[in-house]
């Protein structure tokens, strides 16, 4: 077989039936490889940043690895912040990359880069294959190290002059690796230990990440949330671990968590964390996070663990096998007291937007929560991303997609075309602002190509709304460089933010007609109803709903950088 026809045979071999991918002259042989094999869709985006991400959009949604495939120089180049968004979030993708032939490397050749130089530090794994001998290996590997262990991307590259080498047909039945071993097991003594400490606590409290969630576990930490009677909390990327209308959930933790949850931190004399790690957004000062309590720390990856924050307990486990050992040994503890106390923080600190009139965020997403009940939700970063984790309901039924630890802005409509691809049946909604749309706008031709019925939130505010907030708070309202509606013939200092204003560029409904997609703007809480309606009567493409707000909204509450997770800003 020619090292084109293994691409294709591997592919086969680990179940791929779709692959996102950008044609161009290093990669152009395996694409006509895929041009026979019928059982393998190629999509093909509009460019490389969005194909990633969308493949990123499917992994997640699925459980399967999402798998990329482009050619040499900016083809690869163009995937480095995918990589480093599926990296941060521990999404499975397998990213082939074509290169240069062997003889050419390292003479500065058209397209050449060294791709695995840029990447190493921000996947897995990356290796360029040297022979045609190791090219079914080298494959098989990627695809197991993408989807074991703490799952992560993983990058091969393919010189062309080995795509067309002929060589074995076999494609090896496993995988044998002496420097890659994941763990599969739970260290019964360690989670004693923790049992024990757990039944001393007189004010414990479970933090939850998305380990939780890639792992699969919700049922087991619902359960095991219900058996010990432990309040939980959960970071952005861990929501949805229980049902966020559980009794015993009290919210985010962190720069933009509840109340109730970043003070329950600070009280806690028991922290028992699975499945996250402790990054800044969810520490807020380091040296006083949770500082009177003792933590328990459950990760499958072990470097994770006492890297931010130093625990008493360590567990290097999956979520889901580590909850389940717990579940043989946890009683039901007596903290009446606590969950007492911990609720009413929650009631009486409620997150709201009661005090913006007219359109808001809230009710957008509360008609979301209320009218649609299986759906796939996916999202930009910035206010857009924040509101949605504050407000939006998960439970089992629906899925939330986010980029949790690089915040990539752009992700959230691409990664919707890729969960739409991985679930037909399932509603998609993206919920953008008005900036990171434009990040990634282009794919509108992708997914009117592909039909695809998707539903684009696009909360429009005329503002790079995150950063505009921080310099409203911290920084005596100087706008700088954050204002989208800006012209050149505006007053540089302007800070009239409704009378003067030049229409806004560009004009999003007009925009996705051009794309023969459907786009309406609404200003009303009251069109609502009818904007959702009038997108769900479009069945072969997408529709924008731009949804104008008032301009200065903010998101809270809110830690100022440095300061202790008590230190909210409420309003």
């Amino acid at each position: 077989m020619k090292g084109t026809e293994i691409i294709v045979k591997a592919l086969r071999e680990e179940g791929v039936n779709l692959v996102f991918g950008y044609p161009g002259g290093q990669a152009i042989d395996i694409f006509d490889a895929l041009y026979e094999a019928e059982d393998i869709d190629v999509v093909l985006p509009r460019h490389e940043q969005a194909l990633i991400h969308a493949a990123d959009g499917y992994a997640r949604s699925t459980g399967k690895t999402g798998v990329c495939l482009v050619t040499s120089g900016p083809g690869a180049t163009n995937l480095v912040t995918g990589i480093a968004t599926a990296n941060y979030d521990s999404v499975p993708l397998v990213c082939i990359t074509g290169q240069v032939p062997l003889g050419l490397m390292g003479n500065d050749a058209f397209q050449e880069v060294d791709i695995v130089g840029i990447t190493n530090s921000i996947c897995k794994y990356a290796v360029t294959v040297r022979t045609r001998e190791e090219l079914p290996r080298i494959l098989k590997e990627a695809f197991y190290i993408a989807r074991t262990g703490r799952p992560g991307p993983v990058v091969v590259d393919i010189p062309k002059d080995i795509q067309q080498a002929l060589g074995s047909d076999e494609y090896p039945s496993g995988v044998n690796m002496r420097g890659y071993k994941p763990n599969e097991s739970v260290h019964v003594g360690q989670i004693k230990k923790a049992v024990s400490m757990l039944k001393k606590a007189k004010k414990p409290l479970f933090l939850v990440g998305g380990g939780v969630n890639i792992s699969n576990a919700n049922e087991q930490m619902k359960t095991l949330a219900e058996t010990t009677g432990v309040p939980v909390i959960t970071t952005i990327m861990g929501k949805g671990a229980i049902p966020s209308s559980h009794e015993l959930y009290l919210g985010n933790i962190g720069i933009h968590g509840s109340y109730a949850a970043n003070h329950a931190v600070s009280e806690c004399d028991v922290l028992f964390s699975i499945g996250t790690r402790f990054n800044d957004r969810i520490t807020g000062k380091i040296s006083e996070f949770a500082k009177d309590a003792k933590i328990i720390h459950i990760d499958v990856d072990a470097a994770s663990i006492s890297k931010n924050i130093v625990v008493d307990i360590p567990i290097v486990a999956d979520a889901k096998l580590a909850i389940e050992k717990l579940l043989e040994y946890v009683p039901p503890l007596k903290i009446e007291k606590w969950v007492s106390q911990v609720m009413e923080w929650k009631k009486d600190y409620p997150i709201h937007m009661e005090n913006y009139h007219g359109l808001t965020p809230e009710k957008i997403i509360r008609y979301i929560n209320e009218n649609f009940d299986r759906p796939i939700i996916t999202t930009d970063v910035g206010q857009n991303q924040l509101w949605a984790t504050q407000y939006i309901q998960l439970d089992s039924n629906r899925q939330f997609l986010t980029s949790g630890g690089l915040g990539t802005m752009g992700y959230g409509f691409p990664a919707a075309i890729g969960a739409k691809l991985g679930n037909p049946e399932s509603t998609v909604i993206s919920i953008s602002g008005d900036g990171g749309i434009q990040m990634n706008i282009q794919e509108l031709a992708t997914a009117v190509a592909l039909e695809l019925p998707l539903i684009l939130i696009v909360i429009n505010n005329g503002y790079l709304g995150n950063v505009r907030q921080w310099q409203e708070l911290f920084y005596q309202k100087r706008y700088s460089s954050t204002c989208l509606a800006y012209r050149k013939s505006c007053q540089r200092n302007c800070m009239d933010k409704s009378k003067n204003c030049p229409a806004y560029i560009p004009d999003f409904v007009k925009l996705a007609e051009s794309y023969e997609a459907y786009g309406i703007r609404i200003t009303k809480e009251e069109e609502i109803e009818g904007a959702f309606r009038y997108a769900a009567e479009h069945k072969n493409a997408p529709t924008i709903i731009e949804c104008i707000i008032e301009r200065e909204a903010n998101v809270y509450p809110i830690v100022p950088t440095g300061k202790t997770l008590d230190d909210m800003i409420m309003d």
